[in-house]
């Protein structure tokens, strides 16, 4: 314990999320800290106040890491992530499905609507995550006062001549809506708007919070005190939307699930099966040749399938050999389905061209996983290889077989460099573990 506080003690007082392991380097806990050194002190102090729970978990805590995030709100994003990825045994917050919100403009549309939303349509333009829905729909109607944008489900064409028979609703009688369901505004009128709001949302919002903030004190200054509090309040809304992630960096794969039945049945014919259920896909992430790490996800009946994700660190590849690392890997994986008679995947994705999937082809072969179609799916031009034709296959990208594949492939790329990026970071992995450590990461 003295040896644990003295490595705390060496904590930055930054924001970030701390893992809670126990002796075989299972993580017990993930938490978050606005100051790291703080917060993960405060577990151990001799003043410590724990609940029950946290007084079982502290016994068992034999070491502590760490990762630095760029602001408070990174740390929420990433804290909600690792959540949902380790599922900690201490972690009661966040382990379901439950995601953040997005704000989504239906930009392919003649009059593109705006909505606070988790389920986004394809194709549209995302802003977020938003780490806090509160703030965001709280910002909403001050937006939709200066932009004038829809936020009704109404499908509307430009071209259509029954708009002017249409009766605008309330948000265009209090100027919060151009109403172009009624006609009353040009496609490009409406669509310059629009792109005034994307702007806005890119981050060129300190013009209006100034005009804001002195019309506060204007108010203020002449005694309109409630007035003046809901103008602070509205600029507190307005602040609220650069509290969000990255659309690329801080990935919520729930949030983007597809309609599997199709694409199962695409698949299925391709490779000429009577049906596929089970999908494993796997991938590598390397650092220059170092701390090369592996995913293997598992989706069934085409959507993930958590507690069959596994993540492994690479034992027998020196150097940066993707070849290599895959058949080392996909071996671990067949070998130990075989041992605990698992049920074995309909279907192996690598991601990869022909090297990566002659490589996989041959360590399922060693493994005895036989019945098992081996494919690969290369990223450059969503070209797939099969062991038995020597010209790559090109689907539509359309292609609802295509389409899941696709998913399966971005969600072990997102794994393997989740891990890789706790490995690289905060090298959370030292040499007394093996896999992820715990059950989620040997292979």
């Amino acid at each position: 314990m003295a040896d644990l506080r003295e490595k705390i003690r060496q904590f930055p007082h930054t924001s970030g999320c701390y893992l809670m392991k126990d002796a075989r380097g299972t993580v017990l806990y993930v938490g978050k800290a606005k100051d790291l050194r703080s917060r993960v002190s405060s577990y151990f102090a001799d003043s410590a106040q724990l609940a029950p729970d946290k007084q079982q978990m502290i016994r068992r805590v034999a070491d502590v890491d760490y990762l630095e995030t760029a602001d408070e709100v990174d740390a929420v994003l990433t804290e909600a992530r690792l959540i949902k990825d380790i599922h900690p045994a201490y972690n009661i917050r966040l382990t379901d499905d439950k995601t953040f919100p997005y704000l989504e403009i239906t930009v392919r549309e003649d009059f593109p609507g705006v909505y606070l939303t988790r389920s986004p349509r394809p194709k549209s333009r995302l802003y977020g995550p938003f780490a806090s829905v509160r703030g965001l729909r709280a910002s909403l109607p001050v937006m939709q006062q200066i932009f004038r944008f829809r936020t009704c489900d109404l499908e509307i064409r430009a071209d259509d001549p029954r708009l002017r028979y249409h009766r605008p609703c309330l948000l265009h009688a209090i100027k919060r809506c151009w109403a172009p369901c009624a006609g009353l505004v040009a496609k490009d009128e409406y669509r310059k708007s629009i792109r005034r709001l994307q702007s806005f949302l890119s981050g060129k919002r300190q013009p209006l919070l100034r005009a804001m903030r002195k019309d506060m004190q204007a108010l203020s200054d002449g005694l309109r005190f409630e007035e003046a509090a809901h103008v602070r309040d509205q600029i507190e809304a307005i602040e609220s939307l650069g509290e969000r992630g990255e659309l690329d960096v801080h990935v919520q794969p729930e949030v983007f699930q597809r309609d599997p039945a199709e694409g199962l049945k695409a698949l299925a014919g391709l490779l000429g099966r009577p049906d596929v259920r089970v999908i494993d896909g796997v991938d590598i992430a390397n650092l220059t040749g170092r701390e090369t790490v592996g995913s293997m996800v598992r989706f069934i009946d085409g959507k993930p399938f958590k507690a069959g994700y596994r993540r492994y660190r690479i034992r027998t590849v020196t150097g940066q050999d993707d070849y290599a690392a895959i058949g080392e890997v996909v071996f671990r994986r067949f070998r130990r389905l075989a041992s605990k008679e698992q049920v074995r995947p309909d279907v192996l994705l690598v991601d990869g061209g022909p090297g990566q999937l002659a490589s996989a082809v041959a360590s399922v072969k060693a493994a005895g996983g036989h019945g098992v179609s081996v494919i690969s799916l290369a990223k450059r031009a969503e070209e797939l290889y099969l062991p038995d034709r020597k010209v790559p296959v090109r689907l539509p990208r359309t292609n609802a077989g295509l389409t899941l594949l696709q998913y399966v492939r971005d969600e072990a790329h997102r794994f393997a460099q989740h891990y890789h990026h706790i490995l690289r970071r905060r090298s959370i992995l030292g040499e007394r573990t093996t896999g992820s450590g715990g059950k989620r990461g040997r292979g």
